[in-house]
């Protein structure tokens, strides 16, 4: 279950996804395979090339890729790979928004 994205955010993460970039989109979600984990980013692209280069940038295996969402193949970051991530991508936004440092205000 995903939840805490404006319905604009989504458009405008499909959009660049669907141009070929690397988009990156965090959002809170609850699965039982991953108690631990509140959130979520997702980092795709259309642009399956792309995509993978910009995995070996962060040493992401190209066997992360899940392929299941409609043209949109793309990496779920979680943790502390997802936190050094979006500071590298410079997504402060994301991070404080979804209290990725562990503050809660």
């Amino acid at each position: 279950m995903a939840f805490g994205v404006q319905r604009e955010e989504l458009i405008a993460f499909k959009k660049k996804a669907e141009q070929g970039e690397v988009a990156l989109l965090t959002h809170y979600w609850l699965d039982d395979r991953f108690p631990n984990s509140k959130t979520v980013t997702k980092a795709a692209s259309a642009d399956i090339e792309a995509l993978k280069r910009w995995g070996r940038k962060y040493h992401l295996p190209e066997n992360y890729i899940d392929y299941g969402h409609k043209d949109l193949p793309h990496y779920d970051l979680f943790g502390d790979i997802q936190l050094k991530i979006l500071e590298e991508e410079g997504k402060w936004d994301q991070i404080d928004r979804f209290h990725l440092r562990g503050d809660t205000e």
